[in-house]
């Protein structure tokens, strides 16, 4: 009789749960409207469980044809951490340190040429206080290389390594050239069978690997309107033809070339908020976790391609990452304390204020979390 009494009013709270779902798609519809947004996928992640996914708008401008919650998206610089999570893995493995010095793993001298005796170390280009520059740019690093650009001094800060902070693509394309010459894997194949496979995830960097038909276009914004970023997943089939392992990585681009969904990129930021497991998948240990999690530098709450930040959600710590390129906004962000997690992307918006897109990204996240969060924690 009490099984009947529970069946009976569990059916009785389902038509609260539509009425919710339809409110808040009303709202992100609304919040899409605002800053004239193509496109929108969202996922919430509750304990191990997606309690909502959804998509709306266009994946296409030109055919009007809609996103499915399948679809994948270039998530941008969220992908530094499937860098950083791959190397902690070869840390436990005991192939390398943090403490080491990058031009030992490297193969060719790192060093600031204000403090040439300052070692520069793995720890410091996965927090962003290497004094690295990307002024010279990040798409190869002969830049960096001083047998191969004479003007390769402009690769560094006036600060001395490990005491000041500056957000550096450079890092993590060195970070995933670093993985490969240790590993001896091609970076793209390393992320997919170490963390994508275990966790049963569709994505990854390597765009010929996947299907073509998932992909959501992304749109830049200008003064003329919307326009299709037609490099955003270009195949780079001739660069590959002859790749080098260890030379040619920035290819793939392990600062920024992930392709995944908000459902798939939910579940792999559940194993972050679980400290390294999730569903019984291990990838990384507690330690190592915590460590990716752990502050560095207190001035932008960043750790090792994670960060820590309260702007998102006033008053509530979270932590994560967001990713900003081709007209693309993406933010992953989860309490690993109270157990929740949101993924926000956009394929587009408009960007005549340049904070419209951190103010859609966090209002789409508060909606979500007074709707699915807040009346539990």
């Amino acid at each position: 009789m009490k099984k009947i009494v529970l069946f009976l009013l569990s059916l009785c709270l389902l038509p609260s749960a539509n009425a919710q779902k339809k409110q808040v798609a009303k709202e992100l519809k609304a919040i899409m409207a605002k800053y004239e947004a193509v496109g929108l996928s969202v996922a919430v992640l509750k304990g191990e469980k997606i309690v909502y996914n959804q998509s709306f708008g266009f994946k296409d401008l030109t055919t009007k044809e809609k996103i499915r919650n399948h679809d994948i998206f270039r998530i941008a610089s969220i992908s530094k951490s499937f860098t950083a999570t791959s190397l902690m893995q070869l840390v436990e493995a005991g192939k390398l340190s943090l403490d080491d010095d990058v031009s030992n793993l490297i193969g060719f001298k790192v060093r600031n040429p204000r403090f040439p005796d300052r070692k520069i170390s793995l720890e410091m280009i996965l927090s962003h206080r290497s004094s690295l520059s990307d002024k010279n740019g990040y798409f190869t690093l002969d830049v960096l290389n001083p047998d191969k650009n004479a003007e390769w001094e402009k690769c560094y800060h006036d600060y001395a390594p490990g005491e000041g902070y500056q957000y550096c693509n450079l890092n993590f394309n060195l970070a995933g050239t670093i993985l490969e010459k240790i590993s001896g894997q091609r970076f793209d194949q390393y992320v997919k069978t170490h963390i994508l496979d275990p966790l049963n995830l569709y994505g990854g960097y390597w765009v010929d690997g996947l299907d073509s038909t998932r992909f959501v276009k992304l749109y830049e914004y200008d003064t003329a309107g919307f326009k299709l970023a037609v490099d955003a997943y270009a195949p780079r089939r001739k660069e590959i033809a002859v790749y080098q392992t260890g030379v040619s990585t920035p290819i793939f681009s392990p600062t920024g070339g992930m392709k995944i969904s908000a459902r798939d990129l939910a579940l792999y930021m559940g194993m972050h908020m679980y400290y390294g497991t999730f569903k019984g998948k291990q990838l990384i240990t507690a330690a190592s976790s915590r460590r990716m999690q752990t502050v560095l530098d207190p001035s932008s709450g960043y750790g090792l391609a994670l960060l820590s930040t309260k702007t998102v959600l006033p008053g509530k710590t979270l932590l994560g990452h967001t990713g900003s390129a081709y007209g693309l906004y993406s933010a992953m962000f989860f309490d690993p304390a109270k157990k929740y997690g949101f993924v926000v992307i956009t394929n587009g918006c408009n960007t005549t204020d340049p904070d419209a897109p951190d103010k859609l990204r966090n209002d789409c996240i508060a909606s979500l979390y007074r709707y699915f969060i807040s009346d539990v924690w």
